[in-house]
């Protein structure tokens, strides 16, 4: 995915318009919040960074954390969290871990239930059942 900002297309009030119908996301969830991003002209970077979590006696790094979304006019990271517990717990820690070595870098974390609140002011509440 290139580095390009991505904004929507004016004047499309269809979702098919917006650029999120058009990336490859890795989860359909995060297509929803592109789309949402989209609606309200919020620019966005799907991916476009990768921190470094851990590294080896090298000097490699052996862990890295890549947040779904940057918001370049908001200096704002946003990672998507709608999977079941066990994997949630893991990305927290590794939410932790990145807050504790990268402390000025802004991240929010939107879980599946703050997700399904914004779908629901969409009247699109059934789209996270579907794709889960």
């Amino acid at each position: 995915m290139s580095d390009e900002l991505v904004t929507p297309h004016k004047g499309s009030p269809h979702p098919s318009g917006f650029r999120a119908a058009r990336v490859a996301f890795a989860h359909p969830s995060e297509r929803y919040f592109a789309t949402l991003l989209d609606l309200y002209e919020v620019t966005w970077q799907y991916e476009p960074f990768e921190f470094p979590l851990a590294w080896d006696e090298a000097g490699r790094p052996t862990k890295a954390f890549r947040p779904d979304f940057y918001l370049p006019e908001h200096s704002m990271l946003v990672e998507l969290t709608v999977a079941d517990q066990r994997l949630v717990t893991r990305k927290n820690a590794k939410v932790r871990r990145m807050r504790e070595l990268y402390p000025e870098l802004r991240l929010a974390i939107v879980y599946q239930r703050d997700l399904a609140t914004l779908l629901e002011r969409h009247g699109l509440e059934g789209l996270l059942t579907t794709a889960a």
